[in-house]
C-alpha cells in the first residue's frame, strides 16, 4: 500500500485543517478511508460498531490536492483504511493556524517503528530557504475483512427537512440552552418552521425560526414520509452537547446545512461546502 498527497493552495490547507479540527471535537478515534478520487473520515459510535456511522465526511481529492498518488490493498480493492486519533492529527496541523502563508502540506503513509501518516509542512523563512516541519501521526491499518463496517450510510427516511439558519446564530442560542438542560428537542414541519426547546422541572425555553428554506429532494417519495399535515411538527430529542459540537462546524464556512428529522429516532445533519460534505447522525434519546 502506498499513499502520498500534497496541497499547495493555502485556502485548501486551511479548509482541510478546519475539517480535521471539527472531526477531532466529535470523537477520540476515526477512520480515514482513501480512494483514488475521495478521502473520507468516518466516526462510528463505540457501542454501535458495525451499524451506520455517526459521522461520514468526504472530500474531493482533486479539489484539495495538487499531487495525489495511492495504491490500495490490491487492484480489485484499491483503497486504504486507517484508524487514527483525529485530535493528534489536529494538533499536528495547529502550526498552520499561525502560518498564514504555508507553502505546502505533504502527507504520506510511512512505516517507522509502526505505520504512520507523516506530515511535511513547508513554512516560509526569513532566509532564502524554507522551513520544513515534520510530524508523524501513528495509524492502524484496518484489514480488508473489516471494511464492511465502514460503508457509506443510507439516507434515513425522514418526516421533515429544512435548511438551518447560520450556524453561528444557532450556536449562540444552543450554548445558552446547554446551561439549562442536557437534552434538546428539535422540531420542524414541512412549511419551513423550526424550533429548539429545552424543558426542565423549573424552566421551559424555546427559540423559533420561521419560513426557512427547504431542500428539494429528487427521490422525496423514497426518503421523505409525507403523511399528515404540512404544519404538523416532527420532533426528536438529542444530546445537546453533541449538537453543540456539530455547530462548531461553522468554521468550515458551509454554504448549506440541512436538518432532517426522523421522528422520535434521529436528527440527520448535512453540512455542505463546495467539494466537502459532512453527514452527522444524532440518535434520539428519552427526554
Amino acid at each position: 500500500m502506498k499513499f502520498r498527497g500534497k496541497m499547495n493552495e493555502i485556502m485548501c490547507i486551511r479548509q482541510f485543517t478546519h475539517i480535521v479540527s471539527t472531526i477531532a471535537r466529535l470523537a477520540k478515534t476515526c477512520v480515514m478511508r482513501i480512494s483514488h478520487d475521495r478521502v473520507f473520515f468516518i466516526i462510528s459510535e463505540t457501542e454501535n460498531i458495525g451499524t451506520s456511522p455517526a459521522l461520514w465526511a468526504e472530500i474531493d481529492q482533486s479539489h484539495f490536492f495538487h499531487e495525489f498518488n495511492m495504491e490500495g490493498v490490491s487492484s480489485e480493492n484499491n483503497e486504504i483504511f486507517l484508524e487514527l486519533q483525529p485530535d493528534r492529527l489536529a494538533k499536528t496541523l495547529n502550526s498552520l493556524k499561525s502560518a498564514q502563508s504555508a507553502r505546502s502540506l505533504k502527507m504520506k503513509l510511512t512505516k517507522k517503528h509502526s505505520p504512520c501518516l507523516t506530515f511535511e509542512i513547508e513554512l516560509p523563512s526569513l532566509s532564502i530557504h524554507s522551513r520544513l516541519v515534520v510530524h508523524d501521526v501513528p495509524v492502524s491499518l484496518i484489514p480488508r475483512r473489516l471494511w464492511h463496517l465502514y460503508e457509506e450510510p443510507e439516507m434515513p427516511r425522514f418526516q421533515a427537512s429544512v435548511y438551518l439558519p447560520p450556524l453561528k446564530q444557532l450556536r449562540h442560542v444552543v450554548e445558552r440552552m446547554k446551561n439549562l438542560s442536557s437534552h434538546l428537542s428539535l422540531q420542524a414541519n414541512r412549511k419551513g418552521d423550526l424550533s429548539l426547546n429545552v424543558n426542565t422541572d423549573t424552566v421551559s425555553v424555546s427559540t423559533y425560526f420561521k419560513h426557512l428554506s427547504m431542500p428539494v429532494w429528487d427521490d422525496t417519495p423514497a426518503n421523505m414520509d409525507v403523511d399528515g399535515e404540512e404544519s404538523d411538527f416532527q420532533s426528536a430529542t438529542v444530546d445537546i452537547k453533541k449538537f453543540a459540537l456539530f455547530l462548531q462546524g461553522d468554521q468550515i464556512n458551509p454554504t448549506k446545512v440541512i436538518c432532517n428529522i426522523v421522528t422520535g429516532r434521529m436528527v440527520h445533519l448535512f453540512l455542505l461546502h463546495e467539494d466537502v460534505s459532512l453527514q452527522y447522525f444524532l440518535p434520539a434519546m428519552a427526554a
